[in-house]
């Protein structure tokens, strides 16, 4: 695959070693999570690891909904409070 090719060659046979590269990834990630499983399977305390690991879950899925399902302030409504904020601090 080192032959020159077409910006639209060029394009195209990218798009496949990344998806070849994602795929490479995600078995990798899997067999070596398998491992681990394994791994936690046979520890005495393996309820509480998984209640662990249930908490961290929640708590990530916490952070990524408060990062992504809520939309931020609007720019300009930051900056009228930031206003009235420093109108308060020099009246008062």
């Amino acid at each position: 695959m080192t032959r020159e090719a077409g910006p639209r060659e060029g394009l195209d046979e990218r798009a496949v070693l990344l998806a070849a590269g994602l795929a490479d990834l995600a078995v990798s990630t899997v067999s070596t999570g398998l491992g681990l499983v394994r791994g936690l399977l046979r520890r005495s305390d393996a309820a509480e690891v998984a209640a662990e690991a249930e908490r961290d879950l929640e708590a990530r899925g916490r952070l990524l909904l408060d990062r992504y399902a809520s939309p931020p302030p609007a720019h300009l409504e930051v900056l009228a409070r930031h206003v009235l904020a420093r109108r308060a601090g020099h009246d008062g």
